[in-house]
Order: C-alpha cells, then sequence, then structure tokens
C-alpha cells in the first residue's frame, strides 16, 4: 500500500495518501461543544462514568491505565484511595479500543493506533474513519483512502470515529463529572431531572 512517507513513524495506524478535493467523507457534523472540552476549565469523569460511557469493565479500565494503553490525562491515580479523572478524549480512545478489541484487532495494533490517535487534533477526529484488516490499523479521511484499502480484496472493517464520538457525548452528558481544578461536582444533564424540576414547581 502506497503510504504518504509517515506510516512507519505511526506504527500500525498507517497515514494514507492524501486525497482530492470533493472526496471527503466527513457524513458527521463537527460537534458541539462538550462538557469536558470546555474553555474555562476541564471536566474529569471517574472510573465507573468512563466505564459506563465506553460500555467496558472496571478491571479492563484498570489493566489499561496500569499498562499505558490509556491513561487519564485529566487526573492520573496517585497512591491508594486516589480518584483518576478521564477527559473526553480519553472515554473516546477507550470506546474505540473497546470496538477494535470487539473485532479481533491484536493489542499490539490497538496500542500503535491509540498512541498515533494522540498526535491527531481533536477537531479532526469526528471527520476519521479507522479502517483494518485484524493485523492492522489504518486511518481514512476519504473515498479515495478507502478505495485503495478495499482495492486489494481483503476483509475490511470500519469505525467512524464521528459516530463514536457521538455515542460518547450524549452518555457522558447523563453521567456525572467534575471539575479539575476545584473538585466542584458537575451535574448530568438528564433530561427526566428537567421534568422533575418542572412537576416540584407546579
Amino acid at each position: 500500500m502506497t503510504g504518504n512517507g509517515d506510516s512507519g513513524a505511526m506504527g500500525g495506524l498507517s497515514a494514507l495518501p492524501s486525497s482530492p478535493p470533493g472526496a471527503d467523507l466527513r457524513t458527521v457534523p463537527p460537534p458541539g461543544r462538550v462538557r469536558g472540552q470546555q474553555d474555562t476549565h476541564r471536566l474529569g469523569y471517574r472510573g465507573p462514568s468512563a466505564c459506563a460511557a465506553a460500555g467496558i469493565t472496571y478491571r479492563q479500565l484498570d489493566y489499561w491505565a496500569r499498562t499505558g494503553l490509556v491513561e487519564p490525562s485529566v487526573r492520573p491515580a496517585h497512591g491508594s484511595g486516589s480518584q483518576r479523572l478521564y477527559g473526553f478524549r480519553d472515554v473516546l480512545t477507550l470506546k474505540i479500543v473497546k470496538r477494535l478489541l470487539d473485532a479481533g484487532v491484536s493489542l499490539h495494533s490497538i496500542r500503535a493506533a491509540v498512541q498515533a490517535l494522540r498526535t491527531v487534533e481533536l477537531s479532526e477526529l469526528p471527520s476519521l474513519v479507522l479502517m483494518s484488516d485484524g493485523a492492522t490499523v489504518y486511518r481514512c479521511s476519504s473515498a479515495v483512502d478507502m478505495a485503495e484499502l478495499l482495492s486489494g480484496g481483503r476483509g475490511i472493517f470500519g469505525i467512524a470515529v464521528g459516530a463514536v464520538w457521538a455515542d460518547v457525548e450524549q452518555a457522558l452528558s447523563r453521567l456525572h463529572a467534575e471539575r479539575a481544578d476545584t473538585g466542584e461536582p458537575v451535574a448530568a444533564d438528564h433530561p427526566e431531572d428537567e421534568l422533575a424540576r418542572r412537576r416540584r414547581m407546579r
């Protein structure tokens, strides 16, 4: 497969050649501001919330943190009793890792993919599509990229990062967060909570 010269530096997540204008696959609109990406302060999610949003077990979360696969960027654990805090991007990565594992991708390739994803700008993630043949993970940003992968006749599956983003964003909106700077809890935005408040006001 033809690369753009930096695929070796990116490990298992190979960069495919650039595409001509008009071939963009951006079917998911750019996301709005999520609670975890506020300008004034960072929000973090404790382990149970991160697990719930990513669809993983706490055992997986703990193992991936201890082995450096996906570590909490807001606040790492410091000794017994301390609470890790995961940011939005962390939870998004956790969910992508879960989907790659469920598809049978090797942990070695997943680790390389995670490392490469860390170099992608947050604003670019919703338009990204990850493709894999089970052995290697590739990133695609256009129909040309996907066509090149499929032309080899291999069995390929894909993950639209924008769709995963939307799932995580929706899940986290229903879970409690806390401010990284003050530890102040931030209540979840449950629609039923608003309904309950209106009933109490009657």
